[in-house]
C-alpha cells in the first residue's frame, strides 16, 4: 500500500448561497483545489460527498453531473453517502483508491445545498440520517435527538447547562478570523445564557446553521506530491471508520459515542499514536453535546469530563488541544455532506502553517472526526505535516 499525500484545497464560503446551484459551488471548490495546487493535470477520478440533493434539490448522480460541469467528462467520478459522515466516507474512499495504486491522482468533493428550500422540508430531509421507522416516524427531529442526548450527559454526570458554553465561545471566536465562515463574531457567556430555547436543554447557540457550501481536496501518492504540487503536502497517516446503532434507543450507552471510539483506536494504531501526540481536532460540534461526547470518545477526556476539558481553556487555539480552529460547524457552518471535507481542509490549514492569526503553533500532527447521524456512522482521519 502507498502513502498518501494531500496536495491541493479548496472551499466556497459557507452561507445562504442563493445564487450558486449544488454544481456550480462544486466546481468553484474543485478549481480553487487545483489553482491552490498549481496543477493542471485532470484526476482520474472524482468522489462527491453528499447527503440532501436526492431530497431538497431533486438530483441523484452527482458524480457525473460535476465531472461534465467541470469539463472533466471521461474520468471515474461517483457519490458516497453517510449522512454527515459523508465528507469522511468520500476520502477515505479516495484514499484507498490512491493507497491501492489503482489510481494516481483523486479529487475529492464534498458539497451540500440546504437553504432553497423551505426549513421544514429540508429538518424533514435531515432525519432521514435517523431510524425512519422508530425515530423519524414519532417526529424525532436532529435537534431533538441531541436534547435528549444533552439531556441525559447532564443528569448522568451533574453537569449544569453553562458548562456547555465554552464549545460555541470557542468557536466563534474562531470563525470571527476565518473569511469562509458563516458566523464572522464572537459571542459571550451571558449571550449564551440568553439564547433562545429550541429544544430544551438545547439553544441556538449549542446549535450548528443550515446553509451552503462546497470544500474539497487533491490526493495522490506522497511519493510523487513534491513534483505534482508546489504545497507543501500533507501525509494522511490514518484514515478509520466505525459504525453503531443507528436508534440511539438501540444502544447500550447513548452517551459512549461507540462507533467515535472504534474509529479513533483504529486511526491511532495505523498511524502509531495516542491521543497524547495530536496537536489540534476538528471535531463534530454540530451540536455542543456533540463535542463533549467526539472529545470522550477520542479517548481525550474521561466519560463525563469533556466539559471540563473546555471549562480549563484547553479547547482554545493556545490550549493543550485546540479544537474547532477556524470555527468549527458551530460557527464556520454545517453543509453537512461537505462538513467532512471542510474539517479536513482546516486540518491541512493548520498544519501548513496558513491558519493566520487562527494558526496554532508548531501544528505537526491534526485530528478529524466526522460524525454521521447521531453517531451511526463516524470516520476519524490523521495528518502530519511533511517536513
Amino acid at each position: 500500500m502507498r502513502d498518501v499525500a494531500i496536495i491541493g484545497i479548496g472551499q466556497t464560503p459557507i452561507g445562504e448561497l442563493w445564487t450558486q446551484s449544488l454544481r456550480e459551488l462544486a466546481v468553484e471548490a474543485l478549481r480553487r483545489a487545483l489553482d491552490d495546487a498549481g496543477l493542471e493535470r485532470l484526476p482520474e477520478a472524482l468522489y462527491i460527498a453528499n447527503m440532501l440533493a436526492p431530497r431538497l434539490s431533486d438530483q441523484t448522480h452527482l458524480g457525473a453531473l460535476i465531472a461534465d460541469y467541470a469539463g472533466w467528462t471521461g474520468i471515474e467520478a461517483a457519490t458516497v453517502e453517510a449522512a454527515c459522515a459523508s465528507g469522511g466516507m468520500a476520502l477515505q474512499t479516495g484514499i484507498r483508491a490512491i493507497a491501492s495504486g489503482a489510481v494516481d491522482l483523486v479529487a475529492v468533493c464534498g458539497v451540500e445545498k440546504m437553504t432553497d428550500a423551505a426549513p421544514a422540508e429540508t429538518t424533514s430531509a435531515l432525519v432521514t440520517a435517523a431510524d425512519a421507522d422508530y425515530e423519524g416516524l414519532h417526529g424525532a427531529t436532529f435537534v431533538a435527538l441531541n436534547a435528549l442526548l444533552m439531556r441525559r450527559y447532564m443528569h448522568e454526570y451533574g453537569i449544569p447547562h453553562e458548562a456547555f458554553a465554552p464549545f460555541p465561545i470557542n468557536a466563534h471566536r474562531n470563525a470571527a478570523h476565518n473569511p469562509n465562515a458563516m458566523f464572522r463574531f464572537e459571542i459571550t457567556p451571558e449571550g449564551y445564557r440568553r439564547a433562545a430555547v429550541i429544544a430544551d436543554p438545547i439553544n441556538l447557540l449549542d446549535s450548528s446553521p443550515i446553509c451552503d457550501g462546497a470544500a474539497a481536496v487533491l490526493l495522490c501518492p506522497l511519493e510523487m506530491a513534491a513534483d505534482l504540487s508546489r504545497q507543501t503536502p500533507v501525509r494522511v497517516l490514518a484514515s478509520a471508520a466505525a459504525t453503531d446503532a443507528l436508534m440511539v434507543g438501540d444502544r447500550p450507552h447513548p452517551l459512549a459515542l461507540r462507533a467515535g471510539r472504534l474509529s479513533a483506536e483504529k486511526a491511532y494504531a495505523r498511524a502509531g499514536l495516542s491521543p497524547q501526540d495530536i496537536d489540534l481536532f476538528e471535531l463534530h460540534d454540530a451540536f455542543s453535546i456533540m463535542a463533549a461526547l467526539s472529545l470522550e470518545a477520542a479517548g481525550f477526556a474521561a466519560p463525563g469530563r469533556g466539559v471540563e476539558l473546555a471549562a480549563g481553556g484547553d479547547i482554545t487555539r493556545e490550549g493543550r488541544l485546540p479544537i474547532s480552529t477556524m470555527g468549527g460547524l458551530k460557527a464556520r457552518g454545517h453543509p453537512v455532506g461537505a462538513t467532512g471535507i471542510y474539517e479536513v481542509v482546516d486540518v491541512v490549514t493548520q498544519l501548513r502553517g496558513q491558519a493566520g492569526p487562527n494558526q496554532v503553533r508548531d501544528a505537526e500532527i491534526g485530528m478529524a472526526q466526522n460524525i454521521g447521524g447521531t453517531g451511526a456512522t463516524i470516520v476519524t482521519h490523521i495528518l502530519q505535516r511533511v517536513s
